[in-house]
């Protein structure tokens, strides 16, 4: 993996948040892992936003109830 070092300044409350947020031991562990699910959340929307919305999806129960019947398609 490549890596840069660099120097930010961050407040403090809002790290001390990732922190606890993300379970990480370092705080370099908590940038990048708040990092990475930053870019994670931003790749999911422009995915949502190419697939558009869905109509007469399946709930849950329906999907549950299938496979208690046993239906396998």
């Amino acid at each position: 993996m490549d890596s840069v070092k660099t120097t930010i300044d961050i407040p403090e409350s809002d790290l001390a948040e990732a922190l606890k947020h993300t379970g990480a031991r370092t705080k370099r562990d908590a940038v990048v892992t708040a990092i990475a699910e930053f870019n994670r959340k931003r790749r999911l929307e422009k995915l949502a936003g190419r697939l558009g919305t869905f109509e007469n999806v399946m709930t849950a129960a329906e999907l549950v109830r299938l496979r208690r019947d046993g239906h396998r398609d």
